[in-house]
């Protein structure tokens, strides 16, 4: 691989990954079910990263919000020191296991997340210098403890892709993938996020539900001149509305605007802090002081978390 192409991070950062790319009609033999050996070996041991799609999925399945199921399954993981954060499923307490495995295998199994699914392939995203678009190869895990790859079974990794489910999951996590590509190969060039910068990365990839709060909130309104049909759509559909995350996203860390933004954006949110601050400075007035109130909601506040 020649040193002018960048790669971001596998879905298996601990996995030994043989280095050569595959293409799509490569063959590999490998087949995993119930009677093996191995049968749940690689779920007692997990280092799962998810998508922002993988989140909408179980948090459906297991119908919770985007912000539970975040709290109660995941942990956050930095992508690259000092920068955007990933999410990672959250083991069981005190022990290594997923948190969805059982006797039987896994419990979420139809709604199980693009790196279960592609096991034990590594799905690659690179960019080459001086080029706009990413490309997409494959490189194959090999780990000592699964017999999988011992089973007389030869498929393509196409085949094998499209036995997963994997073409929806590819396609939905395709701008999040850009994202993530994007942030590393721009490197200095877009300087150093801020810490709210990053907070709202956080929110809009994997908060679904709070991006949705903040996408209808009167401060995104004052900020941002989307028209009634897209604003209903994107409130209404998921799908939607985390594409229209990741725009948001792109527009505020690497100014590429296909948002429009109001001409008084600024005015009306100077006006909007100073009516709050007005209000919490009459309630102190009279009854004092109210100890750990804030006088902004940081979630609805920051239509650029930069300004």
């Amino acid at each position: 691989m020649s040193d002018n192409v960048e790669i971001s991070d596998t879905p298996f950062p601990q996995s030994p990954v043989v280095p050569s790319l595959l293409e799509g009609g490569a063959p590999i033999q490998f087949r995993c079910h119930k009677a093996i050996a191995c049968f749940n070996a690689c779920c007692k041991n997990i280092d799962i990263s998810l998508t922002p799609y993988d989140i909408v999925r179980l948090k459906h399945r297991l119908g919770i919000t985007s912000t539970d199921f975040l709290t109660r399954y995941t942990m956050p993981y930095e992508m690259e020191k000092n920068g955007i954060a990933g999410v990672k499923l959250r083991p069981v307490e005190n022990g290594t296991a997923c948190q969805f495995m059982t006797e039987e295998g896994c419990s979420v199994y139809a709604d199980r997340p693009t790196a279960c699914r592609y096991y034990p392939v590594a799905l690659l995203s690179m960019r080459r210098q001086n080029e706009y678009t990413e490309r997409e190869a494959y490189a194959l895990v090999e780990e000592a403890h699964c017999l999988g790859h011992q089973e007389a079974r030869t498929i393509t990794i196409d085949a094998y892709r499209q036995e997963q489910g994997l073409p929806e999951y590819d396609d939905a996590g395709r701008g999040w993938r850009q994202l993530i590509l994007k942030k590393k190969s721009s490197g200095p060039t877009v300087g150093t996020p801020s810490k709210r910068s990053l907070q709202f990365f956080f929110m809009a990839c994997y908060d679904l539900d709070r991006f949705r709060e903040f996408v209808a909130s009167d401060a995104f309104a004052d900020v941002y001149a989307l028209d009634d049909a897209l604003r209903t759509t994107v409130l209404n559909d998921e799908m939607q509305l985390m594409e229209f995350a990741f725009r948001l996203i792109r527009q505020i860390m690497f100014n590429e605007v296909t948002i429009p933004v109001r001409d008084d954006a600024l005015q009306k949110r100077q006006a909007r802090k100073q009516e709050r601050d007005a209000v919490m400075a009459e309630i102190a007035a009279k009854v004092g002081p109210i100890e750990g109130t804030p006088l902004e909601d940081e979630r609805y506040t920051c239509s650029n978390p930069d300004s």
